[in-house]
């Protein structure tokens, strides 16, 4: 009988003699009560703890990058010099002496390549079953129990390295294994979780804490080694990982039919809102376009956040550590309250909400990192450019990334798993092709760098302008989960 009503009331809320505001109010009034306020509610807490769970996933992702200049015994090695940026330091004042009491090593850079790199090694291999794995058992412990390894296994750091590098290798590989599950499975829980129109919102705050993580991490980690020594950096967030996954543990539940707290209100209005989500006819290229544009936006981030720093000199390094995930977690916050505003008041369907959010989110970027090769020797400037770039990146967070939940909210983790596997491709092949057209480091060479990265990014806005769906798929319909609701 809900099915047959609810047929016809999406019939009759389709009539064009009414207006957004009566069709949504002829929709909401079919399945019950209004939506359940924000503030203390069972959802908000959830998006938090997610937030905060990021924060450390992306903390002890990034510790290493910054404790690895303590850990290398630099005795032997000659000066730093800064042959490998196109333009030359303003100053040459020797770098602050830190304190070394914790070992060092004698890596060579191929050996300190292959350390940096194996967390992602991992990470690429749990990417796709994450995403089966939270559909088939259940979100809330395969998240928790992925940060709770990482973290775990961050604090055997420092013994792993004393071991050797092969040993430190194998840390880094099953931390990867670890947080490779967390955003396959966040998805499946919020597709649980998240009413419609208030995906954004939430989301956004979720992964607003993998951009502070990076933020704080950054730079507290050098002060971290200053003060004491490298090995506190992987106990300090070590220990942090353990504070969260408690509260994970005990604040945080599969979906809102198993959470013993939740206020009635609340718990109607999250399932109901869910049930109102109906299916459309499916295009071939649905899925494709998550693909690419996942593909595409990391191919841009990698420039940005990883090959950018070679055009400059050293000593713009610091800002360009955080600088860039600062603007994008502010922005992409405010995007996702805007994103759902215009939903939520009916103004604009959710596809044209979701193509305009990618269209400013990955044109406007490759505009700006375009622009960062023509300031010259202007650090100021050349900075300036890539943190607006990688701040408007931030948009496409409330564009195609939700779009997973949008299309396939009961497959979104798994789909994201295999979306995700496919953009960590630009991380490896990135910097290598970089490398390859910068042999002679020349400020044209890198005009050629910023200009693919660019192209990438207008091809996969172009795309998703095309090709991209807002509702849920026929073959994404599925009216359980596993995992208790």
């Amino acid at each position: 009988r809900l099915l047959r009503s609810r047929t016809v009331s999406q019939q009759d809320s389709n009539d064009p003699a009414l207006t957004c505001t009566q069709r949504w109010s002829l929709l909401q009034g079919m399945i019950g009560p209004a939506a359940a306020p924000a503030c203390c509610s069972a959802r908000y807490m959830l998006a938090f703890l997610s937030s905060f769970g990021f924060f450390v996933v992306y903390s002890l992702r990034v510790n290493l990058s910054v404790a690895m200049v303590d850990m290398l015994n630099t005795t032997h090695q000659t000066s730093p010099n800064h042959s490998g940026s196109v333009c030359p330091p303003h100053t040459s004042s020797p770098p602050p002496k830190h304190n070394h009491t914790a070992g060092v090593y004698n890596w060579d850079s191929e050996t300190q390549g292959w350390i940096l790199g194996s967390f992602f090694y991992g990470y690429i291999l749990t990417q796709i079953p994450g995403g089966y794995l939270a559909g088939r058992f259940g979100p809330k412990w395969l998240m928790g129990f992925g940060v709770l390894g990482t973290a775990v296994f961050t604090l055997l750091t420092p013994t792993a390295a004393d071991l050797g590098a092969s040993y430190l290798i194998a840390v880094r590989v099953l931390e990867g294994i670890g947080e490779g599950v967390t955003f396959p499975a966040m998805y499946t829980m919020w597709a649980a979780w998240a009413p419609p129109l208030e995906r954004s919102r939430l989301l956004t705050i979720t992964y607003i804490g993998a951009q502070l993580g990076t933020v704080v991490c950054l730079p507290l980690s050098g002060q971290i080694c200053f003060y004491l020594d490298w090995t506190y950096v992987f106990y300090i967030f070590g220990a942090v990982g353990l504070v969260w996954f408690i509260l994970w543990s005990f604040l945080v539940f599969n979906s809102p039919n198993t959470h013993p707290r939740i206020s009635e209100r609340e718990r109607l209005y999250i399932t109901n809102s869910n049930i109102l989500a109906a299916p459309s006819v499916m295009k071939g290229l649905t899925c494709l376009n998550l693909f690419w544009l996942n593909f595409t936006v990391r191919y841009s981030f990698i420039v940005e956040s990883t090959v950018t720093p070679r055009y400059l000199t050293s000593e713009t390094n610091g800002l360009l550590s955080a600088l860039p995930y600062l603007g994008c977690a502010i922005v992409a916050v405010l995007s996702g309250q805007v994103a759902d505003y215009l939903r939520e008041s009916c103004l604009y369907p959710t596809i044209l909400v979701r193509k305009v959010f990618s269209i400013i989110g990955m044109i406007g970027p490759a505009a700006f990192l375009v622009a960062a090769g023509y300031t010259g020797c202007n650090y100021i400037l050349a900075v300036s450019f890539v943190t607006v770039s990688s701040s408007l990146g931030g948009v496409s967070a409330s564009g195609f990334n939700i779009n997973h939940l949008d299309i396939a909210p009961s497959y979104a983790g798994i789909l994201l798993g295999v979306t995700n596997t496919f953009a960590t491709i630009p991380g490896m092949v990135g910097p290598v092709i970089a490398r390859d057209l910068t042999k002679h480091n020349t400020i044209e060479e890198w005009q050629t760098v910023f200009y693919i990265a660019a192209a990438i990014n207008l091809f996969g806005a172009l795309f998703f302008n095309a090709f991209g769906k807002g509702t849920v798929q026929p073959w994404a319909v599925h009216t359980s989960y596993s995992h208790g609701d």
